[in-house]
């Protein structure tokens, strides 16, 4: 008994099966991406080198996990991420800003930062990091005096203590000043108008004292910390005023730097977050400036890029509390800046400084 054949289709018919199938296929195969790319992104601007290697490695990939959110990484200094927020603004793309504090102060002037939720953690920072209702530090160094502690030796030169080694002659064609387009160079020059009565309201003495009296001493007004940190290295510059931080990143290359805290007071050199200003995913920003702020990422800051801790809970160990502002006590030593009162007058300073002090 012959079996029955299956009818044939026909051509018509085959030909619409075949471009149906393709077409199921190809939206099966489109559909996985899709939904891959629908997970949420949460932008995070702050400045490249060891910092984003430390956020990649150490502080990312566990908010990543927790929170099922894909972090982009928005490189660029604080400069650069406060001209971002003002040209995006209205269509912000990135949600959490991470900038110097006076740059921060300005963008919290400019209203491109949201106020920040209160949550347990804020009760945990010491009353230096409430930079105001929309900004919060997350870690801060001390602006003071690095010199070469071999130099030094071998000059038979004390171990300075104080900002007016600046105008110690004995340092003439040895000492590097950064300009105040720098944050260093800047904290300079107030602290030096503080010391000769004035201050960020009077910073006539500041310029004063640096044109008359340090200035004749400068072998380099270097605008950057890696050229701050090459003159150092070849012995051209043996002091000058420093970041903490950067004190450390240059020690851990195993030269002679020794960082100190001026009698007169070390500046603080806060680094600032705060959530953008009508960004896409508000409440996510929240909690990842409040993960900033946890005893965990606080304590890889400091052993990473030496970053003081902000909160007040905060444990480190003996080596890593040596080398960054640490505790009630040192905190409370450094000087808080009127940024508000700095910020209008940026430009103007600048261009007295390059008229009158870098000839």
């Amino acid at each position: 008994m012959e079996h029955a054949q299956p009818p044939r289709r026909s051509a018509s018919s085959r030909g619409f099966l075949r471009p149906r199938a393709v077409a199921l296929g190809l939206a099966a195969t489109l559909v996985g991406p899709l939904l891959a790319q629908a997970e949420t992104t949460l932008y995070v601007a702050n400045v490249g080198g060891s910092n984003e290697t430390m956020y990649r490695q150490k502080i990312i990939p566990a908010f990543e996990k927790a929170h099922d959110v894909k972090i982009v990484y928005v490189a660029g200094n604080s400069s650069d991420t406060l001209a971002k927020l003002q040209a995006q603004k209205g269509h912000q793309q990135i949600n959490v800003a991470v900038m110097d504090d006076g740059p921060m102060y300005q963008a919290m002037q400019m209203g491109l930062c949201a106020k920040v939720d209160e949550a347990p953690v804020m009760k945990d920072l010491y009353p230096l990091a409430r930079l105001g209702p929309t900004a919060v530090g997350v870690g801060m160094v001390a602006t003071g005096i690095g010199y070469n502690a071999e130099a030094f030796r071998k000059m038979g030169l004390p171990a300075p203590d104080s900002w007016n080694v600046l105008t110690d002659k004995r340092l003439k064609g040895k000492l590097g000043v950064p300009p105040i387009t720098n944050t260093y160079g800047l904290h300079t020059l107030v602290m030096l108008a503080r010391m000769n009565g004035g201050g960020e309201k009077n910073i006539e003495p500041g310029f004063t004292a640096i044109a008359k009296q340090i200035a004749p001493n400068v072998l380099s007004w270097a605008p950057t910390p890696g050229e701050m940190d090459g003159l150092m290295q070849s012995g051209d510059v043996i002091l000058a005023p420093y970041g903490s931080g950067r004190a450390v990143a240059l020690q851990n290359t195993g030269f002679p730097l020794k960082f100190v805290y001026p009698k007169e007071g070390a500046v603080a050199l806060q680094v600032a977050a705060c959530v953008v200003a009508e960004n896409a995913q508000p409440a996510l920003s929240q909690q990842f400036v409040q993960y900033l702020l946890s005893p965990d990422v606080q304590v890889t800051q400091a052993q990473a890029i030496g970053l003081g801790p902000v909160n007040s809970t905060v444990k480190l160990t003996p080596e890593v509390a040596a080398r960054v502002p640490y505790g009630a006590s040192e905190i409370a030593k450094l000087v808080a800046l009127d940024w508000a009162t700095i910020n209008p007058h940026r430009a103007e300073w600048t261009e007295r400084w390059n008229r009158s002090v870098e000839r």
